[in-house]
């Protein structure tokens, strides 16, 4: 069976839609993740919401590769929420033809947080998206315990998912049990990247690993084979390899490339590359 690959945004973050596309297609990777809206106040992303032409050429691009958009990303679920607000960026996750929207916890509130998330998962299943709900041990929800939780007091609805990252699987209390314990209509895709081995003491040394300073798959210790071993054969794996030294040195394209590289040894034959 045949694994599909989605250069995500965080590997190659200064290119458009657009450009991520071309280099998805040019390097063989089947999909995209896209980020079309701020996660935060002056954040960057790839503008297209308010921007006709740069949808135009994305568009436009998807047409002549034949590479999907799989995910788009980010929405942070806080204690004001309101899943309204997200609609037209949902709308344009159809349009572009994404199967998911990446959803983050903020809210610590646990009763809260579930009715918001059963709310944004209503709000999101007209367009055709799952909303994938990712542990991250900085937010709100820390762990694979801590998501099916999350989704379970949401009532388990139609497109709730659960995202995992195996970074953050790496660097939480989460183990393979927990993984294999998660229902299976409720992975749609995970993500891949290494790391050293141990859990950093900070909140601020987790965030700066997990935005800047990844690792190829097979170059740290994380238990990659035994976690893409647990998680389901034709789940589509993210490739999320942000590195800002060696991508700025490397270049976009060849960084993207030994991530695609890295990642396919390792879960195809269970050793790196």
């Amino acid at each position: 069976m045949q694994r599909h690959y989605s250069l995500a945004y965080l590997t190659a973050p200064t290119a458009t839609a657009a450009q991520a596309i071309d280099v998805a297609a040019e390097l063989g990777y089947s999909y995209v993740g896209l980020r079309p809206f701020p996660n935060g106040p002056g954040a960057p992303f790839q503008p297209m919401l308010d921007d006709a032409v740069a949808l135009r050429e994305t568009l436009a691009r998807m047409r002549d590769t034949g590479v999907r958009v799989f995910d788009i990303e980010i929405i942070r679920i806080g204690e004001g929420f309101d899943a309204l607000a997200y609609a037209p960026a949902l709308a344009l996750g159809a349009e572009i033809g994404a199967k998911a929207v990446l959803i983050a916890a903020d809210d610590t509130d646990e009763a809260r947080l579930a009715a918001n998330y059963a709310r944004l998962c209503e709000v999101a299943q007209p367009f055709g998206l799952t909303c994938d709900l990712e542990f991250m041990p900085w937010t709100a929800v820390k762990n694979a315990p801590a998501a099916r939780r999350i989704v379970e007091l949401a009532g388990q609805p139609e497109n709730a998912g659960v995202l995992v990252d195996s970074l953050h699987f790496g660097r939480s209390a989460s183990t393979l049990d927990d993984i294999a314990r998660l229902p299976r209509k409720w992975l749609h895709y995970a993500q891949i990247s290494d790391a050293p081995a141990g859990i950093p003491a900070t909140d601020e040394a987790l965030i700066r690993t997990a935005r800047c300073d990844r690792l190829l798959p097979g170059e740290g210790g994380i238990d990659l084979a035994g976690l893409f071993a647990v998680l389901p054969y034709d789940l589509p794996v993210s490739v999320e390899i942000p590195n800002e030294v060696r991508a700025r040195a490397l270049g976009l394209k060849t960084w993207s490339a030994q991530a695609l590289a890295a990642s396919r040894a390792l879960i195809e034959t269970g050793r790196p590359e």
